[in-house]
């Protein structure tokens, strides 16, 4: 992707690097040559050998595009899906990280009884693979779609009481397999499982200096079919106190909720941070796709 807009704060890494793009030159078209006209009789006999011939196209013609559905997947059968995935695919290094992270996020509304948040960037974590970054279960669960891309940032809230990292797993997967793990988080409640928590980026000499897998609270993930990505966030306390009980966002956030995390309001915090990167991210690769008129 290209640099940042401005120079990076002190901890915090520089964009992700652009790759070269490369353009496939078109194929040329071979000289068309045009043979002379002779005259064609009519009668009976050639307007039915005719109809005969057509009749054979057009059930060839219906053939081969039923086969061809047949043989195409949902990603390639919708030009928009195919577009959005192949987009979506690079947009790790084709997005500036201020864009995929603002340095300031504005929360309306988002906080505990419909309070504004506002939320400030720490660090940007350098680019890597989900191995390391990820808690091993979470991984493995994530492994049918691929992992291309993690990235990763930290924000704090405008108290910095609480600190908040959000992530975006670009994955290597069409969008049958998206679908597929959406169902599975949904059928089998995987983003309310302990087990599955995301694990934390931690950012020394600030808020988030000691927040580790200990000190983490509360959090989300979120599989997108639209786009080949996992979007998640996992938020705690920036004193670095340890949280016996980590509640997953929907249950913090739920009314009558008393843990620590619910208290605190650190499911708003997570769920806030991540609604606002995945609008982003939805809005930057809709941009990109779309073709001038």
């Amino acid at each position: 992707m290209t640099p940042p807009a401005a120079p990076p704060a002190p901890g915090e890494a520089t964009a992700y690097p652009s790759r070269p793009t490369y353009v496939q030159p078109l194929a040329e078209t071979p000289v068309e040559t045009t043979p002379r006209l002779v005259p064609v009789r009519t009668g009976p006999t050639l307007k039915a050998a005719t109809a005969a011939v057509c009749a054979v196209l057009g059930l060839g013609l219906i053939g081969g595009a039923a086969t061809g559905s047949w043989l195409t997947s949902d990603s390639t059968a919708d030009p928009a899906a195919s577009s959005a995935y192949t987009v979506g695919r690079g947009a790790w290094h084709s997005i500036p990280v201020d864009t995929l992270f603002p340095r300031t996020l504005k929360g309306d509304g988002a906080g505990p009884g419909g309070a504004d948040r506002v939320w400030t960037r720490l660090a940007v974590a350098p680019d890597s693979g989900c191995a390391g970054a990820l808690d091993p279960l979470l991984a493995k669960t994530l492994r049918p779609v691929g992992c291309a891309r993690l990235l990763r940032a930290t924000y704090t809230d405008a108290t910095t009481s609480s600190v908040t990292t959000v992530g975006l797993v670009f994955t290597e997967a069409d969008t049958e397999a998206m679908r597929a793990l959406s169902t599975r988080f949904a059928d089998q409640h995987l983003d309310a499982r302990t087990d599955l928590m995301p694990r934390a980026y931690a950012v020394g000499g600030g808020p988030a200096a000691a927040f580790g897998d200990r000190q983490r609270a509360s959090w989300t993930v979120h599989v997108l079919t639209e786009v080949p990505v996992v979007v998640f966030s996992v938020s705690g306390f920036a004193d670095g106190r340890r949280t016996a009980d980590p509640q997953p966002a929907g249950r913090a956030m739920a009314a009558g909720a008393t843990t620590a995390a619910a208290q605190a309001g650190l499911g708003h915090e997570a769920k806030g941070v991540a609604d606002r990167v995945e609008r982003a991210l939805r809005r930057n690769i809709a941009d990109l796709t779309e073709k001038p008129e």
